[in-house]
């Protein structure tokens, strides 16, 4: 059997940044076990399989290296610029295109923004953002980080790590200083057992350089999937804009993670919120490039 394979790199408008994705856009005669075992030999972040409905509703699975996961922020975006790219979604010349997301856990809104006919960016309409809790005793997930309370909390206030879903489960961990940000040594054995005992997909560690700042750096890790740091995650970052702002710490509606440089993979997120009658709507997106593309025979 032989099947189309592209790598994307989600999150960066230039090679060798971003999220590596690897998509296959007809997945109809590949069962699950399949899905998994390309997953593991493609050997990166994400491997999200496609089968597309109609031109406006596209099926997708999203498969890490070790299992499914329900929903992936980085693998939507390479999905939808590789379908776009490849002429599969018919182009507008400029303005939005809505397309529908159709996942494990239900259908998500895909706005593709064209300008003169190409693809410039791809928005994901999220999860309404679910808060899980705080998480008060923290000692064990800072113990696995190799940090302590000390250097929790943005401008020298202690902000609490709370659990936030936008259709996965971060713990959002706010650092005092990016020097604490980028020297975040992990025992990933340590963290992997304990997301297990929180029921969460991630720890999002992040630091915003001061209130209302347009920018905040972030690092994301997911041991318990199978990435130990991921260079760029929408979900997370989804997360985050909730977080910084129903605690007041932004003002405006949006806000731009800067993911990656720890991995030498820069990636730019660009995150939205509004409030509506029924609370709070995010969606998160960015650029994509296609770096590679072929024929995966077995």
């Amino acid at each position: 059997m032989e099947v189309n394979i592209f790598q994307v790199d989600a999150f960066s408008s230039r090679p060798f940044g971003g999220n590596p994705t690897v998509v296959v856009l007809d997945s109809k005669n590949i069962d699950e076990k399949g899905m998994q075992k390309i997953a593991n030999e493609m050997n990166t972040m994400q491997t999200t399989f496609v089968n597309q409905l109609t031109d406006d509703i596209v099926k997708a699975r999203f498969f890490s290296r070790v299992c499914e996961v329900d929903i992936c922020g980085h693998g939507t975006i390479a999905t939808f610029y590789t379908m776009a790219d490849k002429g599969y979604i018919r182009p507008i010349d400029n303005g939005i295109k809505k397309v529908t997301l159709d996942t494990n856990i239900g259908k998500f809104n895909v706005e593709l923004k064209y300008r003169f006919g190409e693809v410039e960016h791809i928005f994901m309409e999220q999860d309404r953002p679910k808060s899980y809790g705080f998480v008060e005793d923290i000692e064990e997930v800072l113990k696995a980080m190799n940090l302590n309370k000390s250097q929790i909390g943005i401008n020298n206030i202690y902000y609490k790590p709370e659990i936030i879903s936008t259709g996965s489960k971060s713990l959002l961990l706010a650092v005092n200083n990016k020097f604490t940000l980028d020297n975040i040594s992990i025992d990933f054995c340590a963290l992997k057992s304990v997301s297990e005992k929180l029921n969460i997909r991630s720890v999002h560690a992040f630091y915003l350089p001061k209130i209302n700042s347009e920018e905040v750096y972030a690092r994301n890790f997911s041991p318990i999937v199978g990435m130990d740091e991921e260079p760029a995650t929408g979900t997370a970052s989804g997360a985050l804009i909730y977080y910084l702002k129903k605690n007041n710490l932004i003002s405006s509606n949006e806000i731009t993670s800067l993911q990656g440089e720890s991995m030498n993979r820069p990636s730019k997120i660009y995150s939205f919120i509004e409030e509506d009658k029924n609370g709070y709507k995010v969606k998160v997106g960015g650029d994509a490039v296609i770096v590679m593309e072929g024929i995966l025979k077995y």
